[in-house]
């Protein structure tokens, strides 16, 4: 399954994506997951839970998914002021 996941700041922690995901229920289990299961940034096995990553990224998980990481576009002025 290939996912667009939309960043609100310039970067994520691997960490806190793994969170925002729902992959684990805490910032702590992060340490496991890495060690438990295969995880690739931009296809490169990776284990450092702080890992950034920015819009461009690509992160895969074998047993989950693609997710690339873009960054969500911001409100320009006009549509502000409508709400």
């Amino acid at each position: 399954m290939k996912t667009q996941f939309m960043l609100e700041t310039p970067y994520i922690t691997l960490g806190q994506f793994l969170k925002e995901i729902n992959e684990i229920s805490s910032g702590g289990m992060a340490k496991w997951y890495l060690q438990e299961h295969v995880v690739f940034v931009d296809g490169e096995l990776e284990n450092r839970r702080g890992r950034k990553l920015y819009a461009g990224s690509m992160v895969e998980l074998p047993e989950v998914g693609t997710f690339f990481m873009e960054k969500k576009p911001s409100e320009t002025a006009e549509e502000a002021s409508e709400e």
